[in-house]
């Protein structure tokens, strides 16, 4: 499995653990759902920078969406 791919599942694990919607995640970020979406379904190869963004808005540190 891809590192893009896993990152997407651990995303939207976590996100769902925390019971918030894709949607709670993009008003946070101000992001589009369909690029979360993207992004969860590992069709999106994020920065750094934005791994950091999702992780605080999910209250996690960025390492740990990577395991």
């Amino acid at each position: 499995m891809s590192i893009v791919k896993k990152l997407g599942e651990n995303i939207k694990k976590l996100r769902i653990k925390k019971k918030m919607t894709q949607g709670d995640v993009c008003r946070i970020l101000k992001m589009d759902r369909g690029y979360m979406s993207a992004i969860e379904n590992g069709k999106k190869n994020i920065t750094l920078l934005q791994l950091e963004k999702i992780a605080t808005a999910l209250g996690e540190l960025p390492d740990r969406l990577l395991k």
